[in-house]
């Protein structure tokens, strides 16, 4: 989902002879001298690893930075919260001024208590309409503004224009339902003789997705929940629409690892996937798709958001220059040249340009009709699942598959998967995530 699963990396020990460093050495943004303009920092991330995203990040992205020096760091998860974490443990004054981070990678560090409240800096940015839900994901559950969303990246419809003459009667696809994408699906099958929905369903190197649409769209839109509903007889009511979806679905669908291949040779017409998956066809065919937000169930328009926050380590070396830096990030201006060149998305309002390439606008569109949507619930990664992730995210696939593919009984399934859902959450000892209320242990299967 995000950056940090890429494979380009420093070792440990090169990030902190950079770090090290930063004080002295050339800043990646900024003019003037240190004490012209207070300490040097490092602007520490999970995200941007890639060589040319690096580039992109400190030569165009905080190039227009006029605050103090800053050293742009980049590396995988583990590397990034250890050096946090043991800047933190030393006590003092550190060298890391902000962090940037994945939602979930801020859990353990904030409940260590390693970073400052941000709640002011987030007050000074009200007029620039950042999502509240995502404002409400920064405080990680608590009253305390952990970290200030910075970008985002999600998933979202793609529809062929050829579709749009079997589009139900009075139906908006920027308002549509699930029961209404089923209909849609029905008209085009009914009157076609050919089933052109896709699900990303294939396996291999980069499978599809088809478990974050499960946990953040699917189970939420119907159940306002998804491990302590996922028994529920609100869960059983969405199965059952699934089962009718896939009647109408692409029998292909199992070997889709992604969606824009299928759209662009026009297997399928529509379907749902993540950002990066669908961005090659839109570029390559801006004038053929209209990209548009995910459909609402009886709970709501929920959706997944890879959300990327701001947080001010209490070891910043200069608190001023670090909320300027947040100030900078957050301008229309920089959130636009952050898609433009690294393609994730504003949190801000903005006014796309005129230059931007339309295959980008049409994703960056439909990202800001979801999020601003009134019916949006905005649901997070699974949280504190550590090293139980894959084992939560298998089972998630593995009801889908026996379920919707392999016709099995709803109940059967739910209750045999709910086990291995249950022992996945129970070994990574996590608590509860959004959707599913907070709880004091580890969620419960329900």
């Amino acid at each position: 989902m995000g950056r940090s699963a890429r494979t380009f990396a420093l070792s440990a020990a090169a990030l902190l002879l950079v770090t090290t460093c930063s004080t002295t050495g050339p800043s990646a943004g900024g003019g003037g001298s240190a004490t012209d303009q207070g300490k040097p920092f490092v602007f520490a991330s999970t995200q941007f690893t890639p060589v040319t995203e690096q580039e992109n990040m400190r030569k165009k992205i905080l190039a227009a930075y006029q605050g103090a020096p800053v050293d742009f760091i980049t590396d995988q998860e583990p590397v990034i919260l250890d050096r946090i974490s043991a800047e933190a443990k030393a006590g003092g004054q550190g060298q890391i001024g902000v962090a940037g981070l994945e939602n979930g990678q801020f859990s353990a560090l904030a409940a260590a208590g390693y970073f400052d409240d941000v709640s002011k800096v987030a007050d000074k940015h009200k007029d620039q309409k950042i999502p509240q839900d995502m404002l409400t994901l920064g405080r990680l559950g608590g009253s305390t503004q952990i970290y200030i969303p910075w970008m985002q990246a999600t998933y979202f419809m793609v529809a062929n224009k050829k579709a749009l003459q079997y589009l139900p009667s009075g139906v908006d696809v920027n308002a549509l339902t699930y029961k209404q994408l089923i209909d849609w699906t029905k008209n085009i099958s009914d009157k076609t003789g050919q089933r052109k929905y896709g699900f990303p369903l294939g396996g291999g190197a980069t499978p599809g997705l088809i478990h974050r649409l499960v946990q953040g769209y699917f189970y939420p839109s119907y159940t306002g929940g998804l491990v302590t509903t996922f028994k529920s007889a609100d869960a059983v009511n969405m199965w059952n629409d699934l089962k009718e979806l896939w009647k109408y679905s692409n029998p292909q669908s199992t070997t889709y690892t992604n969606l824009q291949e299928p759209l662009q040779s026009e297997e399928i017409w529509l379907g749902l996937d993540h950002a990066a998956r669908l961005i090659e066809v839109l570029k390559a065919k801006p004038d053929d798709f209209i990209a548009f937000p995910a459909p609402a169930g009886p709970k709501g328009r929920y959706y997944m958001s890879v959300v990327i926050g701001l947080a001010i380590p209490k070891t910043t070396p200069n608190r001023a220059g670090a909320e300027s830096l947040i100030d900078h990030l957050l301008k229309p201006e920089t959130q636009l040249l952050t898609l433009r060149e690294n393609s994730f998305f504003p949190v801000v309002e903005v006014k796309l340009p005129d230059d931007l390439n339309k295959g980008l606008k049409l994703e960056a569109d439909a990202v800001a009709k979801q999020a601003n949507s009134k019916d949006a619930k905005v649901v997070p990664l699974p949280v504190g699942l550590g090293a139980k992730g894959g084992d939560f995210n298998t089972a998630i696939t593995n009801t889908f598959v026996r379920i919707i593919v392999k016709n099995e009984p709803i109940e059967t399934v739910l209750n045999e998967q709910g086990a291995i859902v249950q022992k996945a959450i129970a070994d990574a000892n996590a608590r509860c995530w959004g959707p599913d209320a907070t709880s004091s242990g580890p969620c419960q299967v329900k």
